[in-house]
């Protein structure tokens, strides 16, 4: 019986064709290589190919074709996909360990690690000031702020970074050069950058440099800019126009671009100022005389208090116009009063001259870089509250040698000048009340305050001087206890009016406090210093020293009691919880 004949050229039918090589062919006769199937896993270099032991005990053996796949009668789901369609999964690629996953976003961040004892809730009202929802928010740690909602409309794209950081550095500077608070100029700046889409960032003030940092996510590089604060004026007006502008970028419904508040903000920098400066010299020359009045002059030491400070203005002006620094200014200027209180105590006139020279030195003591620099100090800005410290002893230093060179030169001329004449009180119920609130609407003008707030801090001023001389000339209080206590209550009302009108403490502070000044104690000081006699000097100078920071340290009590307890318009409290204070050295 004959075997069937076998084609010795046919191929299995489930084999592609060969080439010459041996490999498979294409329907195009082009020559397909075979490439191993490699299991997932790291990079070639590092994969050793499965040896043979690794083989499945059910694999065919060579040249054995395997047993074709029985199809059975499986339900399958109709949105199963079908063979080959299944998606491939990305090759993982080896980077560096800083690099941000695939799955993050800046924009939409994962929730960050809490800790067993979980964050603590932070309520604040949107009828709250903006200083203290910043305030609050830039004493809390980084990781625990809650994340900020875009007030003012981003532009397309996101927030420019670089101009929005531009932007808070400009409105910084000229809160910084008009003497705010460091810790008020970074709730600023924190306010701005926050409303306009810039959630990590953080703002730092020194004495003269602005610095804020932005940082997109944890892992991109952040952004940071500067801006140095070169000159400082004192214009009240146009800090509470950035006031203005602060809260209305803070606030949602009014809707401030960034070109508009770019516009509104070389709008301040172009206005002139509220007042000439014929006018500021003539309101020098009313404060002092309204200082003379205060410490017991008459109608005559008034005019030659008013005439002295006068000329001492014109001679700061001048020293001024030709580059001279602010220290030879306060030497120019408290010649004047010094010379004219020398010049009547050697003219056959009976008149008070001490009181002259105390007039003067009221108009030049610097009172708001004092209460500035304690409140830095007070909230923890240690750095720029020494270098504003320093700054006040420079200018007290300038005074001191200006007042010192006259009195000298009067008592080389014989000229006698008596200390004795402290003691003798004169007690003038209402005319020292209308000389402190004159000496206070002098003030108001000289700081460049605007119109509507001259009367209230005029009203202040009397409030302390009447807290002050029921004190110390009634109950028989020091006058350093006094003193604090009449400058708390003004650093309360001050408070109390920034928070009604939504503005900076400083207008309804500022200008108040000038009344306690310790005008008296420090001209004592110099001419007991003057006589030879060093110790009772040091004695004056010190008791000078501590009024004056009795004024700083209770203007900062009562505007942080106003802060505590008492609410903002129309009830709502600042926050639901206890309002934390600055951490900076001590963990409770």
């Amino acid at each position: 019986m004959a075997e069937p004949e076998v084609p010795e050229d046919r191929e299995p039918e489930d084999q592609e064709p060969a080439g010459e090589s041996g490999e498979p062919e294409t329907p195009g006769g082009l020559v397909r290589p075979q490439q191993p199937k490699l299991p997932p896993g790291p990079a070639p270099e590092d994969r050793r190919p499965p040896s043979e032991e690794t083989r499945s005990a059910f694999t065919a053996p060579a040249g054995v074709e395997p047993p074709e796949a029985v199809e059975e009668d499986q339900p399958t789901s109709e949105f199963a996909l079908p063979p080959g369609a299944a998606p491939e999964a990305p090759p993982e690629q080896e980077g560096s360990a800083f690099a941000p996953p695939s799955t993050y976003s800046a924009r939409h961040s994962p929730p960050a690690f809490t800790p067993a004892q979980g964050l603590p809730t932070v309520r604040l009202t949107k009828e709250a000031p903006w200083q203290d929802r910043m305030r609050t928010m830039l004493r809390m740690p980084v990781g625990e702020r809650p994340v900020p909602e875009a007030v003012q409309k981003p532009e397309e794209g996101g927030p420019a970074v670089p101009r929005v950081l531009d932007l808070t550095l400009r409105i910084g500077e000229l809160l910084l050069a008009g003497g705010e608070g460091a810790e008020d100029v970074e709730a600023a700046m924190f306010a701005i950058s926050r409303s306009y889409g810039l959630d990590r960032c953080e703002p730092t003030v020194t004495f003269t440099l602005l610095s804020i940092t932005y940082q997109p996510s944890l892992v991109d590089d952040p952004v940071t800019a500067n801006r140095t604060v070169r000159r400082r004026g004192t214009d009240y007006t146009r800090l509470a126009a950035v006031y203005r502008l602060v809260h209305d970028i803070s606030t949602p419904e009014t809707g401030v671009s960034l070109e508009d508040a770019y516009r509104r903000l070389a709008e301040m920098r172009r206005n002139r100022h509220p007042y000439p400066g014929w006018a500021l010299t003539a309101a020098g020359g009313l404060l002092a005389g309204s200082a003379s009045v205060l410490v017991g002059g008459d109608v005559l030491v008034f005019l030659a208090a008013a005439i002295s400070a006068m000329l001492g203005d014109r001679l700061a002006w001048l020293c001024a116009g030709r580059g001279l620094p602010e220290f030879y200014q306060f030497v120019a200027a408290a010649m004047p009063p010094a010379a004219m209180g020398v010049a009547l105590v050697l003219s056959p006139l009976d008149v008070r001259a001490s009181a002259v020279i105390t007039g003067g030195l009221f108009a030049l003591i610097p009172g708001r870089a004092l209460v500035a620099g304690v409140q830095d100090g007070l909230t923890g800005f240690y750095i720029t509250a020494a270098a504003r410290l320093l700054e006040v002893g420079y200018l007290i230093v300038g005074i001191v040698i200006g007042v010192l060179t006259v009195l000298y030169l009067g008592v080389t001329l014989g000229a006698v000048l008596t200390p004795e004449t402290a003691v003798q009180a004169v007690e003038r119920p209402l005319t020292q009340l209308l000389a402190a609130m004159g000496l206070s609407l002098c003030f108001a003008v000289l700081l460049q305050q605007e119109r509507e707030t001259v009367w209230l801090v005029t009203l202040n001023g009397g409030v302390a001087w009447t807290v002050y001389g029921a004190l110390a000339n009634t109950a028989d209080v020091e006058p350093v206890a006094a003193t604090a206590a009449a400058a708390g209550l003004v650093g309360l009302f001050g408070q109390m009016l920034s928070r009604y009108h939504f503005a900076s403490a400083l207008p309804y502070v500022t200008a108040a406090i000038g009344p306690l000044l310790p005008g008296s104690a420090t001209y004592f000081g110099l001419l007991a210093i003057a006589q030879g006699d060093l110790n009772a000097g040091l004695a004056s100078l010190s008791k000078a020293s501590a009024l004056a920071l009795a004024i700083a340290i209770g203007v900062n009590l009562g505007g942080e009691t106003a802060r505590l307890f008492i609410g903002v318009p129309g009830g709502a409290a600042p926050s639901g919880e206890p309002r934390r204070a600055a951490k900076r050295t001590r963990g409770f």
